[in-house]
């Protein structure tokens, strides 16, 4: 099952001539969901060949460099004739806000809008194998970050033991793998425990939004595949850093090694690194011993099944 994560968007507040606003787009299989939608977002699905079919988008907080590439995306979905229902999920207390910007133009769209206040720490999309939930953050106004989690796979089937054990090859196997005890011809019973591991681990992504480092999200992250966290400034701007809410790359390096994630992804960019961004992950790499990437346009990221106990 493949699950990939596209950034459409990686500066800061500031755009600049290699970095669009906030915009990270994830596929899980069919699903397609877009996390924040900066200024250019379409454009951007359109550039790095992400598609258009979106059924939710993400919002961590109303600012303008995550929000405002979301009219124009309602519009061109609207000119491309969608007819599915979209849901729009944002920070409780700023459902207004959207529908207003949402319907700003004055035209209703010809397919639903759904937008969905939520709060930190909830389970707000239970599909048949992930969930999202909310994670409480720290930034200047109302803001939630999101992780994706799958469930537990099934362990792995040992097919020499079933053989040894007298299960003959056949449907027999797959009601084994599925769980189910089976009855052998002598009257023998096979048990799944018998001849399937344990369960295995399936994927975890965080991503943040804008944030000042918390512990919230260190426990969101726990042993997560990919966290996407804010890495605005670099130690010089520190100070910086906690005046605007924001996270220094240092800092999201130490959420990362508290919380025990395979790979960190810094984004959020300041254009004051645009020339270099070298000395981001120089001081995450310091803080997490995991591998690191400072996200630009259009990187794509594969996330494998990790296969921990």
């Amino acid at each position: 099952m493949s699950l990939q994560v596209t950034f459409l968007g990686t500066s800061g507040a500031v755009p600049t001539t290699d970095r669009n606003p906030s915009a990270v787009f994830c596929r899980r299989a069919g699903d397609g969901m877009l996390f924040d939608a900066g200024e250019g977002t379409q454009r951007q699905m359109m550039r790095f060949g992400t598609g258009f079919d979106v059924d939710r988008v993400f919002l961590t907080h109303l600012h303008g460099d995550h929000v405002l590439g979301l009219p124009g995306l309602v519009q061109t979905w609207d000119f491309n004739e969608r007819e599915d229902p979209v849901t729009v999920y944002t920070p409780r207390g700023t459902g207004r806000e959207i529908r207003d910007l949402v319907y700003a133009i004055g035209a209703d769209p010809s397919y639903g809008v759904d937008v969905v206040e939520v709060g930190a720490n909830e389970t707000i999309v239970d599909e048949a194998e992930y969930v999202v939930r909310t994670i409480a953050t720290d930034h200047r106004t109302r803001s939630v970050g999101y992780a994706l989690v799958e469930d537990d796979r099934k362990g792995r089937f040992d097919r020499e033991k079933a053989e040894e054990l007298g299960v003959p090859v056949g449907p027999k196997f797959s009601t084994l793998h599925e769980g189910t005890p089976v009855e052998l011809e002598d009257g023998t019973v096979v048990e799944p425990d018998q001849v399937v591991g344990p369960p295995r681990p399936g994927r975890t992504v965080v991503y943040t939004g804008d944030t000042r480092p918390v512990e919230s999200v260190v426990e969101a992250a726990r042993d997560a595949d990919l966290l996407i966290h804010d890495a605005t400034f670099a130690d010089s701007a520190a100070q910086r850093a906690r005046e605007t809410g924001h996270s220094t790359a240092r800092e999201a390096g130490e959420v990362a090694e508290r919380a025990g994630v395979d790979r960190l992804v810094l984004t959020h960019i300041s254009s004051r690194y645009a020339g270099d961004t070298g000395v981001l992950k120089a001081a995450a790499q310091e803080a997490f011993a995991g591998g690191v990437l400072v996200a630009r346009d259009g990187d794509d990221i594969e996330i494998p099944y990790a296969e921990r106990s």
